[in-house]
């Protein structure tokens, strides 16, 4: 058995900078288990530009962004095993894992950081008629076909669902001579990011057709088109609104589901709305001396975010290690109305500094108020000028109206147009 202080599940942008933090409040014995050949994640097929605006005030790629962080691992001297598949995680912080080279690794650790990200969302989910024909793939698959392999998907192309990574690929496919016929989304709005849909559509004039989908797939052994039809407020397809655009290539971003297999069998509570763990303003779960953060623990639009949440849970995990956690007293949070979730779910009322409470909304608003109480009570009141559910939301509750909060009561955020 290998005894560490803090074993870090995976090594994308959350697992890193989670470790990195840790490392920096004093922990020094942590290990990262990485499930892929090379530290990174999702990032390093990522390779447009637009990431780290928010932490480093300037234009990376995917891959500068992650060497960055993966040369702070190294710099640290931050432990760190690669091709290694995590089985299990257990309630006492023992950590099953098998590579090639150790075999079955048996790992005793006195904090677990749940760190594994997200995947997208299967065909098998979407239920769509057709054959299993060749040509329909997730976003994220023709993005490493495309960026990594060197593969073409498709040339004339249709993207089912409007996530940053289906508007990003709409680009990229473009620039690499596709013809993307559109973008079909389901919803009366993009889940993208606003400057997603300037970038990558309206700057290369590929339609968006909001409230539409795929109805039918037409192709034995490859695609050759695909129905489309525009769909009622309850999403069922409106008879005569059917159109058959012909292509070979049917690309699905249609949501992101954070990997919490581990999460699940370590009997962890799930948030059911994030599908992540309910977790405390330190991100720790309701096993004591777990920790979750990043795509796992709910869906982020930004790796900046990730970043920054992961730090959180990095000091978190550190603190609980070096004795420093007290004991908490928590009040909990809740969304309300068209707030459809809110991380932390839960804070500790003796936190010494101020928390952030992220959250989204489930449709868009223009200048609408964002709204905060605490049993009732008023608290904060902020003018938005939009809303939208493809975008993160946050608001600070400050140290001292901590303090005069008791332990048991409800913080509330809510929307009014």
């Amino acid at each position: 058995m290998l005894n560490y202080d803090l074993v870090v599940v995976g090594g994308g942008p959350a697992g890193m900078a989670a470790a990195i933090k840790a490392r920096e409040c004093g922990i020094d014995s942590i290990l990262i288990l990485e499930r892929a050949e090379a530290l990174g994640g999702i990032l390093e097929q990522c390779i447009h530009t637009g990431f780290g605006l928010q932490y480093f005030g300037e234009q990376l790629s995917g891959p500068e962004y992650a060497d960055r962080f993966i040369e702070l691992v190294n710099e640290k001297k931050i432990e760190y095993k690669l091709d290694t598949m995590v089985l299990d995680v257990t309630e006492d912080k023992t950590v099953y894992a098998v590579n090639k080279k150790d075999g079955l690794l048996e790992i005793k650790a006195k904090a677990v950081i749940l760190a594994m990200g997200c995947r997208e969302r299967p065909r098998g989910a979407l239920n769509i008629a057709g054959t299993r024909a060749s040509g329909i793939m997730t976003a994220g698959t023709a993005q490493k076909y495309v960026n990594i392999d060197g593969y073409m998907p498709g040339k004339k192309v249709v993207i089912l669902g409007s996530g940053d990574i289906g508007l990003i690929m709409a680009r990229r496919m473009t620039l690499e001579g596709a013809k993307v016929e559109c973008v079909c989304e389901l919803m009366p709005y993009s889940s993208g990011l606003t400057r997603n849909i300037v970038q990558c559509l309206n700057d290369f004039d590929i339609p968006l057709y909001l409230s539409t989908t795929v109805i039918d797939i037409q192709g034995k052994d490859r695609v050759t088109g695909v129905t489309i039809a525009g769909v009622d407020e309850n999403r069922c397809p409106i008879p005569g609104t059917e159109r058959t655009i012909e292509c070979d290539t049917l690309l699905l971003s249609v949501g992101l589901i954070p990997e919490n297999e581990l999460t699940k069998n370590a009997g962890i509570g799930l948030d059911r709305v994030t599908n992540g763990a309910i977790v405390d303003e330190y991100r720790e779960t309701d096993h004591e001396g777990i920790f979750a953060c990043g795509n796992v623990l709910h869906v982020h639009d930004l790796v900046d975010f990730v970043t920054q949440e992961s730090q959180i849970a990095g000091e978190g995990a550190a603190r609980y290690i070096l004795g420093k956690k007290g004991s908490p007293e928590y009040i909990t949070t809740k969304g309300v109305g068209a707030v459809r979730y809110i991380v932390p779910q839960k804070v500790n009322i003796k936190n010494e500094g101020d928390v952030n409470l992220f959250f989204r909304v489930g449709s868009t608003f223009k200048n609408a108020t964002v709204k905060v109480t605490y049993n009732g009570e008023t608290l904060i009141t902020r003018k938005r000028p939009r809303l939208a559910p493809g975008e993160m939301e946050n608001v600070t509750i400050k140290n001292e109206m901590l303090k005069g909060f008791a332990g048991g009561g409800v913080i509330e955020i809510t929307v009014e147009a």
